[in-house]
C-alpha cells in the first residue's frame, strides 16, 4: 500500500467516526408522580403526557425505547451517571440546570400558579405570603422560585418529595398555600375532587422581571448528558415531525384542550 492509499483510508475512518451516532435504542426517565404529565398507571407502568410525548418521539425516530422510574431528586445525578438517555419527566429549562445538562426544544410551556382556598386572600407575592406556609415539591422550579425570592423575605417554604403531598397537607390544612407548575396543579389538583375548593390566586406567575423569568425557564424540554449532543439533534428533529404532522395535537388533546405549547 502506498503513502496516498494509507492517509486515505485514514481520512476515510476519521470521517466515519466523526458521523452523529444513530440512537436506536434509548432509556427514558420518568416520575411516576405528577399528573397529568407522568404517573403511575393501573397496570404499574408510566402513564400521562410526558409519556405519550417520549413514546411518539421515539416512533417517528424508529427506536426501540424503555422507561425507567426516577425519584426527582436524582433526575439529572441518575442520568449523568448513565442509568437512562434522557429525562422525560415535565423538566423546565433553567439556567441552573443547563450547567449540569443539556434540553431539547421546549414541548409545552407553562406558568408557576399559587393554590388555596376560594376565596382566600393571599396573592403569589412575598409580601401576601410573609409568616405563612406554602408547599413546593423539592428540587422543583416552584421551590428554586420560592427559596430565591419569598423564603428570604420571611415565608415558610415547606419542601416535599413529591408534587402530591403537599396537595394533601394543603387540604388538610397543614399548608395555606402551594406553589407549582400551574397546568400540573389544574390537572393534579385542581379538576380533582379533593381540589374542587380551591383555585389559583392572583396572576399565573411567568416572571416579573428577568432574574424571575430566569429561574422560571423557557418552558419544558427534555433533558439529555452534554456530550449526547447526537441524541439531543435526533430528538429535536422528531419534535418538529410531530408537531408538524399533527400527532402532538392529537396527544395534547387527550390531556387539555386548549394550547399549552405557547409562542
Amino acid at each position: 500500500m502506498n503513502r496516498f492509499a494509507a492517509v486515505l483510508i485514514a481520512l476515510g475512518l476519521l470521517s466515519a467516526g466523526a458521523q452523529a451516532k444513530e440512537w436506536t435504542e434509548i432509556r427514558l426517565a420518568s416520575e411516576g408522580a405528577y399528573p397529568p404529565f407522568n404517573t403511575i398507571g393501573p397496570n404499574g407502568a408510566l402513564a400521562g403526557f410526558d409519556i405519550d410525548i417520549g413514546n411518539a418521539l421515539c416512533a417517528e425516530m424508529k427506536a426501540k425505547c424503555t422507561w425507567v422510574k426516577q425519584e426527582w431528586d436524582g433526575m439529572i445525578p441518575a442520568l449523568n451517571a448513565r442509568k437512562f438517555d434522557a429525562i422525560v419527566a415535565s423538566m423546565s429549562i433553567t439556567a441552573e440546570r443547563q450547567k449540569q445538562v443539556d434540553f431539547s426544544d421546549k414541548y409545552y410551556a407553562t406558568p408557576l400558579g399559587l393554590v388555596a382556598r376560594k376565596g382566600s386572600p393571599l396573592l403569589p407575592s412575598a409580601e401576601s405570603l410573609k409568616g405563612r406556609k406554602v408547599g413546593v415539591q423539592r428540587g422543583t422550579v416552584a421551590d428554586n422560585f420560592a427559596t430565591r425570592f419569598w423564603e428570604p423575605k420571611g415565608v415558610n417554604v415547606v419542601r416535599y418529595a413529591k408534587q402530591d403531598e403537599a396537595y394533601l397537607d394543603l387540604a388538610s390544612g397543614r399548608l395555606e398555600a402551594a406553589l407549582a407548575d400551574a397546568l400540573e396543579a389544574e390537572g393534579g389538583f385542581l379538576a380533582k375532587p379533593e381540589g374542587a375548593g380551591y383555585a389559583f390566586l392572583g396572576s399565573r406567575m411567568f416572571g416579573a422581571n428577568a432574574e424571575e423569568k430566569a429561574v422560571i425557564g423557557d418552558g419544558v424540554g427534555i433533558a439529555v448528558r452534554k456530550k449526547d449532543a447526537d441524541l439531543k439533534a435526533q430528538l429535536n428533529k422528531a419534535l418538529a415531525t410531530i408537531r408538524a404532522n399533527g400527532t402532538y395535537d392529537v396527544l395534547r388533546k387527550k390531556y387539555f384542550d386548549y394550547d399549552i405549547y405557547g409562542q
